[in-house]
């Protein structure tokens, strides 16, 4: 059997690229005598978009190749020459694709084709020396580093987006169905579990109306805590708009349509109880079967519609019905535009303990204070020193209990807190 090339479930590792350092140049030049800095600004780090994109079906492309980054920035150089900055990188991922930490909490949900995410910000660039030019230090003889790019693990989860969702047992007919009604041709064979993997086809109706249609893998009981591969197939129903449940009248095992019916429901409701309030229509499948040798099941009491995929029967009126199900769902929710939800930004700094019993600074403005390139010239800790202050970093750590000797660390910089006079 060939390996599946559908994928629904990875892993990401995204980097955003490194911002460029600032430049230390002085201007000299013939006739020139005090030209004053002129050390150009590094470039910022380009950033990692995620991209919803109708175009992909898959999450394949990220199976063996996990890692995404972005280009860095260009260091600044003499002559006020600023790095150009890094490009930006879009990352296409298949519409309906759901991003998460590792541990499971949910940033983005890409519901609509051309939605787009930021998964990854590039660090920004270091300034040149010209840039810390000032009436007290007309020439500076130092710079900023550029920031590290953002990087992170994420996990993306696939949730195909479908009209209508082809919901029933192992072996009812769902492929079959599809081939009939869609262009799609999945692999079709007589023994359960076919499928073991979504497939979606677009019906085209005569006037033009189009529906997307799903088959969704056969589910079995006990697929809500995830028997099988229950959990992997249940999500795939998650963002259908409208359900279809096939019933088979010609059961092997001998289990009739209200019992399937039973089953089928309890296992939508057990996974996500809202499934059970979306519109469905319940369909008697292989009619063509009905009462042969072997799959004698009493059907009487069935009241509702039966097709046959192989002969054709009853597919016009099904199309019919899924068409109201789909135009009453659609107008249900006309007015959701998808969500995003993004990772709330800290803002401002904090202290945190270290291990070793040190004050460890956190924050990005902090950091960036003291990311300079030489903090052993006596003008560049000047100028961290003074910008820490104005942040509020002495107030904070006196707020957290530092005393005089403790430990403190931003970023690289390591240093003996001493309390302000």
């Amino acid at each position: 059997m060939s390996q599946s090339q559908f994928v629904d479930e990875c892993s990401l590792n995204v980097r955003g690229g490194d911002g460029g350092a600032g430049a230390v140049s002085m201007r000299r030049e013939a006739h020139v005598p005090m030209g004053g800095p002129d050390g150009g600004d590094g470039g910022d780090g380009g950033d990692v978009w995620l991209v919803a994109d109708h175009n992909v079906a898959s999450l394949i492309a990220f199976r063996d190749h996990p890692h995404r980054r972005a280009e860095s920035g260009a260091h600044g150089q003499g002559k006020r020459k600023h790095g150009a900055a890094g490009s930006d990188l879009e990352v296409h991922v298949p519409v309906g694709t759901q991003v998460g930490e590792r541990d499971g909490e949910v940033l983005a949900d890409l519901v609509h084709h051309g939605d787009r995410w930021l998964a990854a910000k590039g660090g920004e660039g270091g300034r040149g020396n010209a840039s810390f030019q000032s009436q007290r230090r007309r020439a500076p003889t130092f710079a900023e580093q550029g920031e590290v790019g953002e990087e992170r693990w994420l996990r993306l989860e696939l949730k195909l987006m479908a009209d209508v969702a082809l919901v029933g047992f192992p072996n009812v007919g769902k492929s079959t169905l599809i081939s009939r009604i869609s262009a799609a041709k999945p692999k079709i064979a007589d023994y359960p579990f076919t499928t073991l993997e979504p497939n979606l086809g677009v019906v085209r109706l005569d006037d033009g109306f189009e529906m997307v249609v799903a088959d969704i893998p056969g589910l079995i009981e006990g697929a809500s805590e995830g028997r099988g591969l229950g959990h992997q197939f249940l999500r795939h129903i998650e963002r259908a708009r409208g359900l279809v449940l096939l019933l088979d009248l010609a059961p092997l095992d001998g289990v009739g349509p209200e019992e399937q019916e039973r089953v089928l429901l309890q296992e939508l409701g057990r996974y996500q109880p809202d499934m059970l309030d979306r519109p469905r229509i319940s369909i008697g499948s292989r009619a063509d079967l009905e009462g042969q040798v072997g799959t004698e099941v009493d059907t009487s009491a069935f009241d509702g519609l039966r097709i046959s995929s192989v002969t054709g029967d009853g597919l016009p009126q099904l199309l019919g019905e899924m068409r109201r199900l789909v135009e009453e769902a659609r107008a249900a929710d006309a007015a959701d535009e998808g969500f995003v939800v993004h990772r709330p930004v800290g803002e401002g700094i904090r202290i945190e303990r270290g291990d070793d019993g040190s004050y460890v600074v956190v924050g990005r403005q902090a950091e960036r204070a003291v990311n300079l390139s030489d903090l052993t010239n006596l003008d560049a800790l000047d100028y961290a020193q003074a910008r820490l202050k104005r942040l509020g970093v002495n107030k904070a750590l006196a707020r957290a209990g530092a005393q005089e000797g403790d430990t403190v660390r931003i970023g690289r910089l390591v240093f003996d807190y001493e309390p302000d006079e």
